[in-house]
Parts: structure tokens; sequence; C-alpha cells
């Protein structure tokens, strides 16, 4: 009998879903973590002050209520409250104001003019589509859930793809090309107006871009607890580097990069297989800065203030210059920065005089320059006198980030270069994009389809194939907290 049916390396986002889904089959499930702390890019630790979290680096999530993983889970039944923000994310205007996507479509639209229409004709239907369209959007790249989902999204990317757009005003552009940012490459892009339409119609989708109330942690802990519950065993602290070290399971599946699988499995992959691998291209990095502050942040245009996610980036043509730059390996002197101020959502996150600051800007892989006074004077553009607020710093560049977590190489935490061809092939052109060649090894990792994201699909979708495959079950497990513990079958 083998200790375990099967085996998990990594316990991110990917990794948990991956496990939960086994146990949930029935199989006994065996987790391997390096770190001390499992999660991944879930985890919020205490950072500057032992009373204040800061989240390592998810914060806010728009996927967490919207993939077919966490929905079927059911966080929410769980007790992980999501906290929704008036106001998604804002975008500030060099020289004064703001473009603000409310969480209300008509509020938005009413703000943005003449492209009012604009924006409702862009965003409407895909809201209207509900999950369909975000099931599109996360599914394995290979399959069509929804034809009607799949015409309305294709119409839209064309013209948002190329150039300046339809828009005819600054503030669209700018709130369009900002969520767009969250590709992490060059602008404009067909992969950029996929996730600008991905993540800008959840910001008017009744989830929105929520936090969870105490931190990302809360995700985290919900779904080690169902994993537990179902008699997954997690070890900590332990690096696998070798996968002939790991106990022998009719199924592996690895929350690790490309470059990660080469290194653990090297000369036991075919040769054609590790040339691909080999290939794999990894994106432009991130450089995270925390700070500990002593009020909220002091925006230029007050109502900045209300938004659960800010978008430092300037106008489309300097968003558009500084991230083609960047992804070019090129320095810039005012790179896109994210921040998330996230006691303005959920205020227990602070203590009276204490709040924390989550931002991170983008920059050239493997950028060894030290984040802080580089976000610090981003920030300070659009907020005069922001420095003086701040108590406590902690800088990550993105060499470093490599170091907290493999995955992230060059500190990509797109973990591989979202570029045509490796978001429809990533991470090998394979039917099965999860499958190796080695038996029962499967990889989960960001690195697969559909990409990154906290949203969980790439384990779950992993995890369904190594189910069908190496166990005979064909029949995806029930997710939900309701569901009683399956019985294990002893395959």
């Amino acid at each position: 009998m083998r200790d375990a049916d099967a085996v998990v390396v990594g316990s991110g986002p990917n990794g948990l879903a991956a496990a939960v889904t086994m146990a949930r089959a029935g199989l006994r499930v065996a987790v391997y973590e390096r770190d001390d702390v499992v999660g991944g890019g879930l985890r919020t630790l205490a950072l500057l002050d032992s009373d204040i979290r800061h989240d390592i680096c998810s914060a806010v999530h728009p996927l967490a209520g919207s993939s077919r993983f966490l929905r079927e889970f059911d966080l929410a039944a769980r007790g992980v409250r999501m906290l929704r923000p008036e106001v998604s994310y804002a975008h500030p205007l060099p020289g004064g104001g703001a473009a603000l996507a409310y969480a209300d479509l008509d509020a938005t639209c009413a703000e943005l003019g003449e492209d009012g229409p604009r924006w409702r004709s862009l965003m409407e239907p895909l809201v209207g589509r509900g999950h369909r369209v975000t099931d599109l959007f996360l599914s394995d790249q290979r399959s069509l859930p929804d034809p009607v989902a799949a015409a309305l999204v294709a119409s839209r990317i064309l013209p948002h793809g190329w150039g300046r757009g339809p828009f005819t005003t600054e503030r669209a552009r700018a709130l369009f090309a900002g969520v767009a940012g969250h590709v992490t490459g060059p602008l404009p892009s067909l992969p950029g107006a996929a996730v600008a339409l991905l993540l800008g119609h959840l910001a008017h989708a009744p989830g929105g871009w929520p936090l969870p109330r105490g931190g990302s942690a809360e995700i985290a802990d919900a779904l080690v607890a169902d994993l537990r519950a179902h008699g997954g065993v997690i070890h900590t602290g332990a690096d696998v580097t070798d996968l002939r070290d790991l106990p022998p399971a009719r199924s592996m599946l690895l929350d690790v990069a490309p470059r990660g699988f080469l290194s653990m499995a090297g000369e036991l992959l075919p040769d054609r297989y590790r040339a691909t691998l080999r290939r794999f291209r990894y994106g432009p990095g991130a450089a995270k800065a925390d700070f500990l502050v002593s009020a909220p942040v002091p925006w230029a245009a007050p109502e900045v203030g209300r938004a659960g996610t800010v978008h430092l980036g300037g106008t489309q043509e300097q968003m558009f210059r500084a991230e083609t730059e960047t992804a070019r390996g090129r320095p810039v002197a005012e790179p896109f920065v994210l921040l998330v101020d996230p006691a303005v959502t959920d205020p227990g996150r602070g203590a009276p005089g204490r709040r924390p600051v989550w931002a991170y800007a983008h920059v050239p892989n493997g950028d060894t320059r030290d984040p802080v006074e580089l976000v610090r004077r981003r920030v300070e553009g659009y907020a005069p006198g922001f420095g003086d607020t701040v108590i406590a710093a902690r800088g990550m560049s993105a060499a470093r980030l490599e170091e907290y977590d493999p995955n992230y190489v060059g500190g990509d935490i797109a973990a591989g270069a979202m570029t045509v061809r490796q978001t429809l092939m990533r991470p090998a052109p394979r039917v099965d994009p999860y499958r190796t060649p080695l038996r029962g090894v499967y990889l989960c990792s960001a690195s697969t389809p559909p990409g990154p994201g906290a949203h969980g699909m790439s384990g779950y979708l992993a995890a369904l194939s190594a189910l069908s495959r190496e166990h005979g079950i064909r029949t995806p497990p029930d997710l939900s907290p309701r569901s009683p513990s399956p019985t294990p079958d002893g395959c």
C-alpha cells in the first residue's frame, strides 16, 4: 500500500486546489511545501509591525468568486468574507482628476462622459453573460465552453489590442490601459486586451474586485482546512529538488514553473520535451514594496481613496511606453505601479495610527533594485505627502522575489510571458497541457492554462485530468462544504 495515492508539490493556490480536488475524490493526498508557511501567493504575514498583517503577493481577488473551482468550493459558506469596495479600481491622471471603475456600471459610464456609451457597449454584454465569460478565460485553452461568450470576447479583443483603441477621452483610455497592464507585458497587445476584458468586466459584475477580510491567507486557510478534513497531509519545510526523492504515488501534481520542473526531473524527461520547456519564455518582473503608514494615502484626487486598487501609470501613451520598455528589459524612471490600501475596504486591517499599504512596480526581469524609493516617488506624484506618513517600509526586488518563490522566475509573477502563443500553448503545445511525458506526473502551476491569478483553476483542471487518466475517476468531485466526506476506494 502506498502512503499516498496522490502527491502535490507546492501549496500555492493551484497546488492547494489540486490537493483539495484529489482529496474530495476520495484519494489519500500528501502535499510538500518548501516554505514553513503554506499558501504561496495567498500568504498574509506581520512584516513591519506585530499587529499589522501584509499580504505577501495577492491582495485583491477579482477571480475569487468567479472561477469555477472557487465558486463550487464556496468561500462564503466557509466563513471567508469577501469585502467589495465601492470603486473597484482607480487610475489617477497627471495634472489632477482620476478615472474610476465603480462597482456600479452606470456610475462608471456617467463619469466617462462621451466615452460612457462606448464603455457600456464594451462591458455590459460581458457582464450579462455571467460566469460564462469567466469560464471561457479560465479554461484549459483547448476547449470552447460557450461559443457566444467566445464571439463576444473575440469581437472586443481586436479593436483594443492594437493601437489606441476606440475611446476618445484620456480618462477612458487610461482606465482601460491600467487594467490591461495586469498582463505584465508590452502594450498594446492582444493578451493585454484580453486581460482588460476579463478583469474590467468583473469590476462591474456581482463579485467585483473584493478583498478577503483579514487578508489573503483566509482563502488559503479555508483550502487547508478542507484538505485536512478529507484526510490530506501537508509537509512544510520540504524542498523537493528531485522527483525521485518523493514517495511513490499513482499521480504527482507539481505546482512548479517549467524551470523548476526541469531541475526536478532533468534527465528523466525526453529530449524534445526538455528542449520545449527550455524555450519557455518568462516576462517582466514585479518589485514589491510594503509600507506601514500612519494615515490613508493622501491622494490629490480624493475620490481615489475610495478604490480597492489603484493603478499608477499616467496617460495611455505613458502606460504603453513604460510597459513596452520594461518588457524589453529597459528600466524606466516612472514604472507602472499597482497599489492597495487594504484598510480602505477592510478597516480591521489597520490600528490607530498604523495601516498597511501594498504596492508593486513592473520592472525588467531579474531587476535587482530595491523598489521602496522607486515606488514611494511614484506614489508621491499622485499623493503628495505620502512619504511623511511612512513609518516603516520593506522592499523586495524582482530578483529577490524569485528567492521567495522559485515559480516567479526573475520576479515574473505571471509564471511565464503572456504572449499570444504562450497564452494559448503554455507550457508546451500538447493536447493535454497538464500531462507530462512522465507517467503519472502533471504540471499544475500558473505556467499551465489558464495562466496567472489566484483562481486555482490550473490546479483544478490538472487534478481532473489526473483523476481521469490515473485513477479512473471521470466525474468531478463535489467541492461544496455540505458534501459528505468520500470513502477512499483503495486506488
